[in-house]
Parts: structure tokens; sequence; C-alpha cells
């Protein structure tokens, strides 16, 4: 059994309880963090959510004042730096131009659909411009709109365009004081309703709002549904996520893989390394084989996956980003057809596989390919050597074949399993190998019917 990671949501209301953070157990099928709330997703929900739906791994980006410091996107906070030392960190504030043309070629070659960044994170700073604040990339260190070049980035590589958003303020002296003092709340929701208007009126069509964090407030005190009625009114085909406290089109997830409710949209988000932001000393990398494991188990499950880079001060992208991405897009770019427009699949678990599903295909991902192994020699009765099989099968199935090079593979099905058989020792494609099984219905796997109709025999029962 996993345990679920604190997430920065977590890290919040913990704080505000006074407690410490404890692990809590997954539930593959229930987010927890939304359990109180009605899902009912917004207005034309179907529709919108279409093109997302299909796109199934996009690119978070992480970039702001905390890349300077290096040293993880909460130093703000852990580190206790005073707003007025902090604040002149924008004024050093000086990425080469036009940058985020490097992430979006990059998001393209990994096979990501759509890329989200952050126009403002918790420590208050805007990476747009904007008339409601001088603490903004136009009119500090940059000298210039990062949110105008990211979007015009992003569209020249033909990738949806998402916008984060803190609603959080480390900064803003109204930002902690609007809990308790009502005036303050007033200006500071003003103050975020105005940012968001602008986020939503000036860069033309946008297709993401990823809200963050809504402390210290409740959605009634966000004024939430104001706010969404606001960004569907300028931005008709948005979809928009669960953070400013209302369910939204899709949940939110982590740091883990934890699928939602059948119907519900979700999206794991989750780092390269072990932080958001640029962390120089981080080196808790994830390798090429585990992003790609991640994106089919968030797949299998019916969701996406929005994988997270964080630039350095200067917007390059740290080299190892670089090469684990390079690598994943290797891998997508062959093996697509079974990850985007897949839907939910409810196969269990199995040591070596994954799977996803298209109508009456089932792909199944070969992450740990089992090869030969000495017992072989002993069950050759029964399963001879290069097979991989799959108890509970209980689809009938038409063919199979390799999906990289579309070799017919031979196998053999009966009420236990389907083999697959005349395989390799050693994978053919890294880091997983796909293998596409049509069946002449929806492919179903029960491998409780193995546990219950395996024929038994009298082993160990005398017969006098």
């Amino acid at each position: 059994m996993l345990t679920r990671r604190t997430s920065r949501r977590d890290y919040l209301k913990l704080m505000a309880a006074g407690m410490a953070a404890a692990p809590v157990s997954i539930a593959q099928d229930a987010e927890k963090a939304q359990a109180a709330t009605a899902i009912t997703a917004p207005p034309r929900h179907e529709q919108r959510i279409q093109w997302w739906q299909q796109a199934k791994f996009g690119m978070f980006i992480h970039w702001g004042l905390y890349s300077l410091i290096g040293r993880h996107e909460w130093a703000m906070e852990v580190e206790g730096i005073p707003v007025r030392q902090y604040e002149l960190l924008a004024k050093h504030f000086t990425p080469k131009p036009n940058a985020a043309r490097d992430w979006a070629r990059l998001a393209k070659a990994a096979g990501q659909k759509y890329m989200v960044m952050t126009t403002k994170h918790h420590e208050g700073f805007c990476n747009f411009n904007t008339r409601l604040t001088d603490y903004c990339a136009s009119k500090q260190g940059p000298g210039r709109d990062l949110v105008r070049e990211f979007v015009e980035a992003a569209r020249a590589e033909g990738l949806h365009v998402g916008f984060y958003y803190s609603l959080m303020d480390w900064h803003h002296p109204d930002g902690a004081r609007c809990a308790t003092d009502e005036a303050a709340r007033q200006r500071f929701v003003a103050y975020t309703h105005g940012l968001i208007r602008e986020l939503m009126t000036n860069y033309g069509k946008i297709d993401i709002l990823w809200y963050d964090v809504d402390w210290p407030l409740t959605p009634e005190q966000w004024e939430s549904q104001k706010m969404n009625d606001m960004v569907f009114e300028l931005q008709p085909d948005i979809i928009v996520n669960n953070r400013n406290g209302l369910p939204g089109d899709f949940s939110t997830p982590e740091q883990e893989v934890r699928a939602a409710d059948k119907g519900r949209a979700w999206e794991t988000c989750m780092t390269l390394n072990g932080s958001w932001g640029y962390h120089k000393a981080d080196d808790n990398w994830k390798s090429p084989k585990t992003v790609v494991n991640n994106l089919i188990t968030c797949a299998q499950g019916g969701g996406n996956y929005l994988l997270n880079i964080g630039p350095k001060p200067d917007g390059s992208v740290p080299e190892e980003s670089i090469e684990i991405l390079q690598t994943v897009g290797k891998w997508t770019h062959q093996n697509g057809a079974a990850i985007y427009g897949s839907e939910r699949t409810d196969f269990p678990w199995h040591p070596y596989a994954g799977f996803t599903r298209r109508g009456n295909s089932i792909y199944a991902h070969v992450k740990n390919w089992p090869g030969h192994t000495p017992a072989e020699q002993w069950l050759s009765f029964y399963q001879p050597p290069s097979v991989i099989s799959f108890g509970g099968f209980r689809t009938k199935v038409n063919s199979v074949r390799m999906l990289v090079g579309d070799k017919p593979l031979a196998f053999t099905q009966d009420d236990l399993s389907l083999r697959i058989t005349g395989l390799s020792a050693i994978a053919p494609d890294q880091p997983a190998t796909v293998i596409a099984i049509e069946c002449d219905g929806e492919p179903v796997m029960d491998r409780d019917s193995v546990r219950k109709n395996r024929p038994r025999f009298n082993v160990g029962v005398s017969n006098s």
C-alpha cells in the first residue's frame, strides 16, 4: 500500500490546525480532500474538457523570484525572509529573452500536449504585466511580460495554454489579515479577482486555469463562484481545477497517482526531482522509466499527468530535466497510440504490466519484461519459454501484435489466461514495451475467476 505525500494544500491545513503532518492511506477511487464537497462540474463540462482528456500529458512550469535563490519555491516562508528583503530579488530577475521557446520545444519533444505556467506563485510576484501592482515582471528586472512570451511560445509549438495562479499571497499586505479583517478581505478579494480578470482578458484564448492554495479564506470569502463565473464569461471554453474551493472541472492529486471516482476528471501533478521551483542542490531526479510508468498509470486510471520543470533564473532548463524528457519523448512518439485518447481501464494490478484501452483494444505496457527464468525448465509443460501470461483475461482475443513495428504475435487463450508466446528474452523497447491486444468486445480481466475456478487436485490428501 502506498502512502500519500503531504501536498502544499495539506501542509497549510495542518499548520492552520496546529497539527503535525501524518501519512494518509490512498484509496484508489477516492479524492479524500474533496470528500465533503459534492462533485458537480461547471456547465458544458464534457464539451470543454474533451481535448484535455485526449491529451493525457502536460508540462508544469514553476518559475519566479525563488528561482534566483535556488533553494525551493517555498524559500521565502521556510527561511523566514522578510518581505522588504525578498522584494530586492525582483530587480535582479533578468531572464534571457524568450526562454519559454525552449520550454515549448522541450514539451513537444517529450510528447506533452499542453503547458501550465506559474503566473503568480505564493511569493506574490506577477510574471505578467498588470495595472494592479508594481510587483510584476514588466515593471521590475525583466522589463517585459513573461507570461506573454510563454503564451506565444506554447502556441508556436501547437500546445494548449494553461495559467497557474496562487490565491495565497505572502507579499500583499492583506494576504494574511484578510482572514480576520473584513475590509482587508474585500480589498484582497478585489485585487485577486482583478488579476485573474487581466489574465483572462489580455492573452487571447486560454485553455486551463489552475488555481492553487486557497489559504486563508473559505470559498464563500474568496467569492469563488463569482470568480469562476467571471472566468467562464471571459473564456467560455476554458477548464478550471478544484483548488479555489469549488469542484471545478477536474481534481488535482499532488505528487502521487490517485484516481478519482469514475466519471470524475483528474490530473496528477508531480515534480521531476523533489522541488517545484529551481533547487540547485536537489538531485533526487526521477528516471525516464519512472516518468513513463507514472504516465501509463495515470492513463490507465483515466487521468492526466502534469510533470513539472523548474527553470533556472535565466529561464534555461536544468540539463537533467532535458535529458529525462527527451528520453521520455522517444518513447511517447513511438507508443503514443496507447496513451493519447485512451480510456479508463479497470484492470487489476499486475506485477510487470500496466494497461490502457481504446474501445475493444487493450494495450499491455510491459514495464518489467519477464524474459527467461530458471523455473521455466520445470514449468515448460505448461508455460514454454518466452511467454507473457495474463491470468483472468475473460474477453475473446482476436489478435495480438507489437505496437512498435506492428509485428503479429502468437497467442493461446483458455478459461485461465491469455498467453503470448515466441517473445524475446530481452525487452524489445524501453522503458516499457507495448503489446496491442484486439478483442471482440470490451476487454475484461477478472483474476478472481482464476482463484475460484482453477482446477484443484488432491495434493496432500490421502486416498485411503
